[in-house]
Parts: C-alpha cells; sequence; structure tokens
C-alpha cells in the first residue's frame, strides 16, 4: 500500500512501512497510486479526495481529527482512523505545568531573575502569587486526557468538578454555567466539533470567578478568542494556553501581559509521546493494508 505523508514520523515503528512518498508541504496534486494518507496538521476535505481517487484510509497522527473531513471520507469509503489514549499523559502533565506555571508566576519569576532585578529584601514581594493546593479545578470534558489532569490534581489536594456530555451521577458534575462560576481553574479538554466550536464565549467568560485561570490545551477555537483576550487586557482573568484559534498566529495583545502564559501547541510534545503516536499509526495502517479493521478507527 502506498502511503503519502505529510513528513516523516518519529520513531523505529515509521521504517515498518515500505512504500512512502512525501508531500513536501503540499496536498494539491493528483496521485492516483496513492491508498494511504498520514497527516498531522493539513487539510483533507472532498478538494483532497478528488486528487486520491484511490485512497483507502487516512491516519491521522494525533487524537483531534477536526481537520479531516469524516462525513465525506466516509461517504466514499475511505476509513479515518487517529492515535487517542497515548496522548493523554504527555497533555495532562502539560496542563498541570500551565496551571503551576500562571497560578504561582513562575514564567515571571525566572524574567525577574534573568532581568537581574533580584536584589535584597521583599524583592519578590511584586510575584505574589494565588495557590494552587487546595484550590477547585473545573474540567471541561472529563475524556481521557480530563480524567488524566484530574488524577495529577488531587495530588495537589484540590476540589475536582467536571462537566461532560452526559452526566454519570458521580460527586463534582456540574452544568457548564455552574462549573465555571465555582472554579479557580477552568482547564478545557474537549474535541472540536461544530457541538463546541466557540462554546466557551463571551457570556461565559463573564460567569468566571475575578482572577480565575482558563487553561486550554485542546483546540483554541473551542474558545471565544477576542472575548478572551479582552479578559485578559483588562486584567481580570488569567490563561495558560497552549492552542490558539488560527495557528501559529497569535493575538499581538496577549505578548506583553504578565496573567498569561504561552507554549506553541506542546501537549504531546515529548519523544516518548510522539514515537508511541507513531505506533499507533502505522497499526493502524499495517491494519488496513491487511484488510483488518484499524485499532483506531474514528
Amino acid at each position: 500500500m502506498r502511503v503519502l505523508a505529510s513528513r516523516r514520523f518519529p520513531g523505529p515503528a515509521w521504517d515498518e512501512l515500505r512504500d512512502v512518498e512525501y508531500a513536501d508541504g503540499s496536498l494539491d496534486r493528483e496521485r492516483r497510486d496513492i491508498e494511504a494518507l498520514a497527516v498531522v496538521a493539513e487539510t483533507v476535505d472532498e478538494r483532497t479526495l478528488e486528487l486520491l481517487p484511490n485512497l483507502r484510509v487516512v491516519a491521522n497522527y494525533g487524537a483531534g481529527f477536526d481537520l479531516v473531513d469524516v462525513e465525506a471520507c466516509r461517504r466514499r469509503g475511505v476509513i479515518v482512523t487517529n492515535t487517542p489514549g497515548v496522548t493523554s499523559a504527555a497533555t495532562a502533565d502539560l496542563t498541570l505545568g500551565l496551571i503551576l506555571a500562571v497560578r504561582r508566576r513562575i514564567v515571571a519569576g525566572d524574567a525577574f531573575v534573568r532581568s537581574g532585578g533580584w536584589g535584597s529584601g521583599w524583592a519578590d514581594e511584586p510575584l505574589e502569587a494565588d495557590e494552587v493546593t487546595g484550590s477547585t479545578l473545573g474540567i471541561v470534558g472529563l475524556g481521557r486526557i480530563g480524567g488524566a489532569v484530574a488524577q495529577r490534581a488531587r495530588g495537589f489536594e484540590m476540589r475536582i468538578l467536571y462537566t461532560r456530555r452526559r452526566e454519570i451521577g458521580e460527586p463534582g458534575y456540574r452544568p457548564l454555567d455552574q462549573l465555571l462560576a465555582e472554579s479557580d481553574i477552568v482547564s478545557i479538554h474537549l474535541p472540536l466539533t461544530e457541538e463546541t466550536r466557540g462554546l466557551i464565549d463571551e457570556q461565559h467568560l463573564a460567569l468566571m470567578r475575578d482572577g480565575a485561570c482558563l487553561v486550554n490545551t485542546a483546540r483554541g477555537q473551542i474558545v471565544d478568542e477576542r472575548a478572551l483576550v479582552a479578559e485578559l487586557v483588562s486584567g481580570r482573568l488569567q490563561a495558560g494556553l497552549d492552542v490558539f484559534a488560527d495557528e501559529p498566529k497569535v493575538p499581538q495583545e496577549l505578548f506583553e501581559l504578565p496573567n498569561v502564559v504561552m507554549t506553541p501547541h506542546l501537549g504531546t510534545a515529548t519523544q516518548a509521546t510522539r514515537e508511541a503516536m507513531t505506533r499507533v499509526l502505522v497499526d493502524n495502517l499495517l491494519a488496513v493494508e491487511a484488510g483488518r479493521p484499524p485499532p483506531n478507527a474514528v
């Protein structure tokens, strides 16, 4: 099975594929010999499918598959796969890192030391921060990653609230509005769908407590970015952001704000996780090649 890949993926599993062509940054050329597509941040739509008429499978490198038109693939009999599960630990670790960085002002403290501003006396007083231990964490989307965040947060004796599509009768469940109003920290762990796009809008942000922190390691488009920027510029909220609405573009207003910590979509960016994702992607492709159902069909 001939594979068209948007790039070479890390780890030894990639070398198990015998017939790979690289797209060199563009999927805009007809290739009738291609049966499998391996992508990570590329759009796969009707136009792409027309250019690859013999395509059998789109293997997405990552758990989120919002750039793949799944319905269009289904109509053409093209299987779509992803790499869930193996991304949870790394993304949850980064989420806790952003919470700590924002609430304890770690980035500002680092800059203060590097600038030579650390002297004697109470030089650290402007860097006084918020407690993490014992605070209330609201998790929007208690799936694999949200659950892994909750597990880590319990080590900080945090009170855990959550919302999800179906209430399961456990303590801590709250409707979204109530969760936002009760939480010191709100962490987003939802897939990007038509239902979740723009879900956290101006009205929802207004429900958050003064001084509360919004952390997003899911998808930037889940939050109304203009409304969030306005809240951050006003100083009413804090944020830890790994994702943005139009990556790699970042709103200019955020660059000078002390109440925001930003990272460049690093959720899965550890060597072990990235290699594990390649293993899952390759297993999906090999299954389709052999005529078996892939382990992670969307």
